[in-house]
């Protein structure tokens, strides 16, 4: 009989010896494991460590404790969001303890249990999901990040970059990288706020087309390109990409954290779309999170599942094999892969902290609970990407010629010139 069925066939005369059971067994794995994490019980009693104590965990219910005995990391921000346990500590403690508690280490990947994640990604599914993600509100979302509102990895030449100065950065790397010319026309796919639109009009003078799936992101995107006076040169349509009109084909195209909205079965179908939009000679810059694991589809130890159900509906990854693989097939050469593994961590404990320290406005903004959902999902991902879990790759890739010819330089001078 498993503890948890046990449980519920006690009579509450009996619940305390339980409860009095599991508390043991639950200190003694931290005193086996020499882990420096407190615990305040619901009754007012303590579990102290053997070390000073780095994190205090308090639980608000008792069967809090059938998961810490069977503890994953996914369970345990759960419980977190849903305020059955609070924590006190360093994020960066926090997340590294639930790690070892959990028995995650070099836990990277696993499948997915949910499976209509494989056949959910259409038009209304997506429409839902990403306005779930990114329509929590401009207010909340202005408090930690930078001063452009860029949601994507940042790139920070100097350790001591601000986070505004490494996302100007990061902006003008993918500019740098794609070669934009005044006068062209510049597509990006899964434009969020506009940034990286209103960047490249106003730097390089192309003319440039955002789309999104979300409102929010759409209205205040206009809204800052009449401000800015862009208008001749850029625009924001609220659009999905598979409805892009191919007309007039583009230069260039940027797809920067939109790879994990796509779904993997349709990554052909996504690039194959990339494809017809791009002029011959044209190129295309995909910046997305990756999984370090190959064949894997999520991340392990219950982490996959939370984000699925708290903060990104139907977002799947693959790792950068696969999706090179996916956009050759589709007729576009990779011509340049890079990792900015070690800037998304950096990125999202700036992200932390700064959602840390509003957090009386951020709870007034969005609650209690959504609170919670970003604050443990930006810390777990920040480790994720310390330990290797995932990376994240920009790739740069090209439509030939039909000689087969791409106006690429012979080496990558270029793209740190200037």
């Amino acid at each position: 009989m498993t503890v948890s069925k046990q449980l519920q066939e006690e009579t509450p005369q009996r619940l305390p010896e339980m409860e009095a059971q599991l508390i043991n067994r639950f200190e003694r794995r931290i005193r086996e494991l020499g882990l420096p994490l407190g615990v305040r019980l619901w009754n007012g009693a303590a579990i102290t460590p053997p070390v000073a104590p780095r994190v205090t965990i308090a639980l608000r219910t008792p069967k809090v404790l059938l998961s810490l005995l069977n503890p994953s990391m996914g369970k345990l921000a759960r419980h977190y969001v849903e305020q059955e346990l609070d924590v006190e500590g360093d994020a960066r403690d926090v997340v590294r303890i639930a790690e070892e508690l959990s028995g995650a280490r070099g836990n990277a990947g696993g499948s997915s249990s949910r499976l209509f994640k494989w056949v959910s990604h259409t038009r209304r599914f997506d429409r839902k999901a990403i306005r779930h993600h990114y329509d929590v509100g401009d207010d909340f979302f202005r408090l930690w990040l930078d001063r452009r509102r860029v949601y994507s990895c940042a790139y920070f030449k100097r350790a001591d970059d601000s986070l505004d100065i490494a996302q100007e950065q990061k902006l003008d790397l993918i500019c740098r990288k794609l070669r934009l010319q005044p006068g062209e026309r510049f597509l990006d796919v899964g434009c969020g706020w506009g940034a990286l639109v209103m960047w490249a009009a106003r730097h390089y003078k192309v003319r440039a087309l955002g789309i999104t799936l979300s409102q929010n992101q759409h209205d205040y995107a206009r809204a800052r390109i009449r401000e800015e006076g862009l208008e001749d040169l850029c625009e924001v349509r609220l659009l999905d990409y598979r409805d892009v009109p191919e007309q007039e084909p583009f230069d260039k195209i940027a797809s920067v954290g939109m790879l994990e909205h796509v779904g993997r079965s349709n990554l052909p179908l996504y690039f194959e779309k990339l494809y017809r939009l791009l002029k011959p000679g044209g190129l295309v810059m995909n910046h997305g999170i990756t999984l370090n694991v190959v064949g894997a589809t999520q991340l392990g130890s219950g982490i996959g599942d939370f984000i699925d159900e708290y903060v990104f509906p139907g977002g799947e990854l693959v790792h950068v094999s696969q999706l090179i693989s996916d956009m050759a097939e589709q007729g576009l050469e990779p011509r340049d892969v890079e990792s900015l593994r070690p800037h998304y961590a950096k990125t999202l404990w700036h992200w932390v902290e700064r959602l840390e320290a509003n957090r009386e406005a951020a709870i007034a903004a969005v609650g209690e609970k959504i609170y919670r959902v970003w604050h443990i999902y930006m810390a777990g991902s920040a480790n994720s990407f310390e330990r290797g879990w995932l990376s994240i790759h920009q790739v740069l890739a090209g439509r030939p010629h039909a000689d087969g010819t791409l106006p690429l330089p012979l080496t990558r001078d270029y793209i740190y010139a200037g």
